[in-house]
C-alpha cells in the first residue's frame, strides 16, 4: 500500500471516528437532560413522599387529651395507654411503706346502747335475772335516722298597755310568707344540684320519696334563686379578693344555655374560685368582668390570645399543654427538637421543685435559671427541618412569647401549669355530663355563683354544707 493509500485510509478513519464521537458527545448530551429531568423528579417525589408520610403520621396519631388542648370530653375513642405526661415513679401502685391506714373507729359516746343479756340457760332453761351479767365485748352499728320534715309554726300575739298602746310582735325576717320552705331545705336545694349536679327531677324525687315533701321542679327553681340572691355579696367579695391577688390562673369552656353555646370563664388561685358565663369567649368577656385589668396579677393560661390582652404584671404559659403539643409532634415527626425542649422544661420544673429555692435569690440557682432561658433560647432559633411543619409553626409560635415560658422560676407562688383551672372549670362539664345543658341563662348565671361560692369554701378547708346553711340564713338584699 502506497503513502498516499496509507494516509487516505486514516483520514477516513479519522472522519468515521468523529462522526462517532460526535454521535456519542449527542447522545451523552441527551444522557445529561434525562438525567437532570429524572434529577427534578426525583426531588419532586421525594418532597410528595416527605409530605404523605406527614399525613400519614397525623393520621395514626391523632389529636387526643394527651398530646394537644383537645379536651377529653370529645376524644373520638380512648386515648393510646401510657400516654399521660406523668412520669413512671418506679414504685409499685398502692400504699406506700410507712402510710398509715385507716378504718372504721368505735365512736367514744354512743346515743343509744342496747344490752344484750341470757335470760335463761341455753342448756338446762334454769332462770338467769337474778344472776351478776359479765361484760363480753360490744359492737356498734352506725346508721342515720329516717329523714323527715319539721313544720315550725310562728305565731304572733299582741298586748296592751294601761297606757293604752298595743304592742304587736313581729314574724322573723325570713318568715315572710303564710307558708314557706326554710333555710335548710333552701342550702340542701343549693347543694344537691350544685355540689352534687342533681338535675331537677332527680330533686324532686329525693324530696318526695325520702323527705315526704311534694315540691315542684317550678318550686325548686324558685328555692335555687331565693338562695343565689343570698350568695351574691359573697360572690362580689370573692370577685374583689380575685383583684386583689397576685397570681391567677385563667380557663374557659363551652357549655349549651337553651341550645346554644356560651362560655364559661373562671379566674382562681390556690385559695379563690371566681366563675362567670358569658356569650363569648373573646377578650371582650375579660373587658366587661375585669374593666381595669388585672394590673398586679401574674396571670397563667393556656396560649388563648385574649388572655394576653389582659393588663397584668406578667403571664406564664401553661407547660401541661405545652408537653402535649410536644408529645403530638414527636410522635408525628419523632422529632429531636421537641424531645429537647421537653427536658429542658422538665429540668425547670425540677429546679422549682427544689426545697430551698428562691425566685428572689442569688448565687447558683441564678446561674441555673439563667443556663435554661439560654437553651431554650437557642432552640427556638434552631433551623428546623422544612419537613417537621408542626415543630415549625409551634417554633414560631414560642419565639414570640418566649420571654411568658419561665416566669414562674422568678414569682413566688406562680405554678409552671394551669391545672388549677382545668379543675375549676371541669365541674361545667360534670354538671352536662349528668344534668344536661342549661334551661336558661339566669340558671347558668346562678350556677357560677354557686359554684365559686362551693368552690372558694372548699380551699379554705371549710364545710360545704354548713357555709350554705350560713348563707340561707341571710336575708336576700
Amino acid at each position: 500500500m502506497s503513502k498516499d493509500d496509507i494516509i487516505k485510509a486514516l483520514a477516513e478513519l479519522n472522519e468515521k471516528q468523529a462522526g462517532q464521537i460526535s454521535a456519542l458527545l449527542v447522545h451523552a448530551g441527551n444522557l445529561e437532560l434525562i438525567i437532570e429531568k429524572q434529577a427534578g423528579q426525583i426531588s419532586t417525589l421525594t418532597l410528595r413522599v416527605d409530605d404523605l408520610e406527614t399525613e400519614l403520621s397525623v393520621y395514626k396519631n391523632r389529636k387526643n387529651s394527651n398530646n394537644s388542648h383537645t379536651p377529653p370530653s370529645v376524644d373520638l375513642g380512648k386515648p393510646k395507654r401510657n400516654q399521660s405526661l406523668r412520669e413512671k415513679s418506679g414504685k409499685k401502685a398502692g400504699g406506700q411503706p410507712g402510710h398509715e391506714g385507716s378504718t372504721l373507729a368505735f365512736w367514744a359516746a354512743a346515743d343509744e346502747i342496747i344490752i344484750h343479756v341470757p335470760q335463761y340457760c341455753h342448756r338446762c332453761g334454769d332462770d338467769l335475772t337474778q344472776v351478776p351479767a359479765i361484760a363480753l365485748s360490744k359492737r356498734q352499728v352506725i346508721d342515720i335516722p329516717k329523714p323527715v320534715a319539721i313544720c315550725t309554726e310562728h305565731q304572733i300575739f299582741s298586748k296592751a298597755c294601761s297606757c293604752g298602746h298595743i304592742t304587736k310582735c313581729e314574724f322573723p325576717i325570713n318568715v315572710n310568707a303564710n307558708i314557706q320552705y326554710g333555710c335548710h331545705i333552701e342550702a340542701l336545694t343549693a347543694y344537691l344540684n350544685v355540689r352534687q349536679y342533681m338535675p331537677f327531677g332527680r330533686i324532686q324525687e329525693f324530696y318526695s320519696k325520702v323527705m315526704g315533701l311534694e315540691i315542684s321542679q317550678g318550686g325548686i327553681v324558685g328555692l335555687l334563686q331565693r338562695f343565689t340572691a343570698k350568695a351574691l355579696p359573697m360572690y362580689q367579695e370573692i370577685k374583689n379578693r380575685i383583684e386583689k391577688s397576685t397570681c391567677l390562673g385563667t380557663d374557659e369552656t363551652g357549655a349549651k344555655i337553651n341550645g346554644k353555646t356560651h362560655w364559661f370563664w373562671t379566674w382562681q388561685n390556690n385559695a379563690l374560685t371566681f366563675i362567670v358565663q358569658s356569650q363569648s369567649r373573646g377578650y371582650k368577656t375579660i373587658q366587661k368582668t375585669f374593666p381595669e385589668g388585672l394590673p398586679d396579677v401574674v396571670l397563667v393560661h393556656d396560649r388563648w390570645a385574649p388572655h394576653f390582652r389582659c393588663e397584668a404584671v406578667h403571664h406564664q404559659i401553661c407547660l401541661a399543654h405545652l408537653f402535649r403539643d410536644l408529645n403530638y409532634i414527636v410522635q408525628v415527626h419523632a422529632s429531636d427538637w421537641a424531645g429537647s425542649l421537653k427536658l429542658l422544661l422538665k429540668r425547670a420544673i425540677a429546679l422549682n421543685n427544689e426545697a430551698g429555692y428562691d425566685p428572689a435569690g442569688a448565687g447558683s440557682d441564678n446561674m441555673t435559671r439563667c443556663e435554661l432561658a439560654d437553651s431554650i433560647a437557642n432552640l427556638l432559633g434552631h433551623k428546623l427541618p422544612d419537613k417537621d411543619k408542626l415543630a415549625i409553626k409551634l417554633q414560631k409560635k414560642l419565639r414570640k412569647i418566649s420571654h411568658y415560658i419561665l416566669c414562674f422560676l422568678y414569682y413566688n407562688d406562680v405554678p409552671p401549669d394551669n391545672n388549677g383551672s382545668e379543675r375549676a372549670i371541669r365541674n361545667i362539664k360534670v354538671k352536662q355530663k349528668i344534668s344536661g345543658g342549661f334551661r336558661s341563662i339566669d340558671g347558668a348565671d346562678g350556677f357560677a355563683v354557686l359554684r365559686s361560692v362551693i368552690d372558694t369554701t372548699i380551699k379554705s378547708g371549710n364545710d360545704v354544707f354548713y357555709a350554705l346553711s350560713l348563707i340561707a340564713n341571710l336575708g336576700a338584699e
